[in-house]
């Protein structure tokens, strides 16, 4: 069996009007938020199905569908942290984690390092192993129009006994 092992996760969530936006765990002052079952937090989206696709355990709408009702408006760093107790049964933690946002708007370089704390803590592991970077789309594409938000993660996990 591998030692080390790496997952890939993406997601994207509308812009909507009388949402909070929520990115890594954090409240982002803006005028619309991300739509969604839970609270819509596409970047911790996309670190859940990195995390769960590096151990070929499925997706997050196999773990958490949204059409249950107990994770209607949930944090999805609860969420996260169910994925974590996951990888860890399996005798895995992470590595590292490697994420970017894209959104044309709001800037979010000054919530970067609240939401690598939040995340490190989470996952168990130091901040210096979690990257966030935020980019825009040069206004093309439904980033660009401001109709959405989108979110890719890659993360690396390791076997626990092997260290």
């Amino acid at each position: 069996m591998l030692s080390i092992k790496v997952g890939i996760g993406y997601d994207v969530h509308a812009l909507v009007a009388e949402r909070s936006l929520i990115l890594g765990g954090v409240e982002i002052p803006h005028e619309r938020g991300l739509l969604g079952h839970s609270d819509a937090d596409v970047l911790v989206h996309a670190i859940m199905d990195a995390l769960l696709g590096a151990l070929a355990l499925g997706d997050i709408g196999g773990h958490f569908p949204d059409h249950d009702p107990k994770y209607r408006g949930i944090s999805s760093l609860a969420l996260l942290e169910h994925v974590m107790k996951l990888i860890e049964s399996q005798g895995y933690r992470v590595g590292n984690l490697d994420s970017i946002v894209m959104a044309e708007r709001p800037k979010l370089a000054p919530f970067i390092s609240k939401m690598r704390f939040n995340l490190s803590r989470t996952m168990h592991i130091e901040e210096a192993c979690v990257s966030v970077k935020a980019t825009t789309t040069e206004r093309l594409g439904f980033v660009g129009r401001e109709e959405g938000i989108a979110a890719q993660a890659i993360v690396s996990l390791k076997k626990v006994e092997e260290e």
